[in-house]
């Protein structure tokens, strides 16, 4: 059984997806924000010295894996491969750069024009800087989700589980609209899956749905 350290409005509900798409048995461990700082509280500190969100626990093997990537490629494994990335190369290679680009690209000036929000003035004239740079990214998704229906090619994969949060947040609150046609067909398919659907209703508090 596998155990998700779950909090709400966080990436780990990413996970809560994937494992319904998987069908693979869990439990759910949930956490509150902290509702003054909305940080994550102190008792995932317990769970893993870094106390973020997710993490999972497996109680066939006493492992616990924190960091979203690891967790999906802990997951496909586990899974016997399911999701995992296309056989064809260049899909592959499609593959395994959306599962970094999710975290290590487009995350941070998202998770940046969030922050510099909260602060007043010199906030607001940081966020009119950082548009532009999230716009790149945006118009570049867009083109290459006109392309192909999923992020590696055909069929739904990791990629794809990786993919949502960030692309769930700029529509939230970085200009990601209908003006993106094929972003928004994409969240809007992704969305009416089933499997997403439960995970929603599992999980709990999540804006970005």
């Amino acid at each position: 059984m596998i155990t998700v350290h779950h909090l709400e409005n966080s990436r780990s509900q990413r996970i809560l997806w994937m494992l319904e798409e998987l069908g693979l048995a869990y439990d759910i461990a949930r956490y509150e924000r902290d509702p003054k700082t909305m940080l994550a509280p102190r008792a995932l500190k317990k769970v893993h010295p870094l106390g973020k969100s997710p993490v999972i626990t497996d109680a066939d093997n006493g492992r616990t894996i924190a960091e979203t990537g690891a967790i999906v490629e802990y997951l496909i494994e586990k899974a016997d491969g399911r999701l995992r990335a296309p056989a064809d190369e260049d899909q592959r290679l499609r593959y395994r750069f959306w599962m970094h680009y999710a975290e290590g690209s487009l995350m941070p000036p998202l998770f940046l024009k969030l922050v510099v929000s909260k602060i007043p003035i010199m906030g607001k004239i940081a966020m009119k800087r950082l548009q532009p740079m999230i716009d790149v990214h945006l118009d570049y998704i867009e083109d290459e989700l006109g392309k192909s229906p999923w992020f590696a090619g055909e069929e739904i994969t990791g990629a794809d589980i990786m993919m949502s949060f960030p692309l769930e947040a700029a529509a939230s609150r970085a200009g990601l609209d209908n003006g993106r046609p094929h972003t928004m067909a994409w969240l809007d398919k992704i969305h009416a899956r089933p499997a997403y659907r439960t995970a929603l209703q599992k999980g709990g508090p999540y804006a970005y749905a």
